[in-house]
């Protein structure tokens, strides 16, 4: 048995989840994500694998003019494929992004397996530190998550895309429960050691416009930050 996966692989494909649930429905696919959304590529890709899937086919698509490039699915793909050894399923990937649905089926028939991870599906980025000068750390504990941290993290991503930043000037990470909680949804923002509190979408745009563009912290979503000594 062969499963079709339409995969979203920029960070703007979050923003646009019913959407892509939709097309992935008209061309018979299953939905999967690379960031900032579920379910995850490599956690579809267990589910399948667990269900003795005999040959999984990925197509990508990306809504972001700042998404990884088509060889970012294959590489990710390939590292899953690896870990599974024997139990994995064939896996296979289209050699370029849907741009169209008149694509679809072409861009199935051309996709590449992956054959024992191959040389060239690792990227030298992934043994580098990242250079970006702020990491801004999105809480997402019981209570932040509660409160639409899914929101405001998809709302930072794209209005840092907006502003023209990149993973090179503005890294953001999801994490567990930050504290504290009565303020969700918490966002930080290193090395500048600011923390903000109640952070919405419309909040999100305040401080990448404010701190991560203008350089200055966004004074009314600030919270009080206590060192102990």
């Amino acid at each position: 048995m062969t499963v079709h996966v339409l995969v979203g692989t920029s960070l703007a494909d979050a923003a646009r989840r019913h959407e892509l649930h939709d097309l992935s429905r008209h061309l018979g696919a299953e939905l999967a994500f690379l960031q900032l959304a579920s379910p995850t590529l490599t956690d579809l890709l267990t589910r399948l694998a667990d269900e003795r899937t005999e040959r999984v086919v990925l197509v990508g698509v990306s809504g972001g003019t700042k998404g990884p490039g088509v060889s970012w699915l294959r590489r990710i793909a390939a590292h899953w494929w690896r870990d599974q050894g024997e139990r994995g399923p064939e896996v296979a990937t289209a050699p370029a992004f849907l741009d169209d649905v008149s694509q679809w089926s072409r861009l199935v028939e051309l996709a590449r397996p992956i054959t024992h991870g191959g040389p060239g599906l690792a990227s030298a980025a992934w043994e580098t530190v990242p250079g970006h000068r702020h990491q801004v750390f999105v809480c997402r504990g019981p209570r932040c998550s509660a409160a639409g941290a899914e929101k405001t993290s998809t709302q930072l991503v794209l209005a840092l895309m907006r502003a023209g930043l990149g993973d090179d000037d503005v890294l953001v990470t999801q994490t567990g429960c930050q504290f504290p909680c009565n303020h969700a949804p918490v966002v930080t923002v290193q090395p500048d050691d600011v923390w903000y509190g109640n952070v919405g979408e419309a909040s999100a745009d305040d401080i990448v416009r404010g701190h991560l563009v203008g350089g200055v912290p966004v004074a009314r979503l600030r919270l009080p930050r206590g060192r102990t000594t």
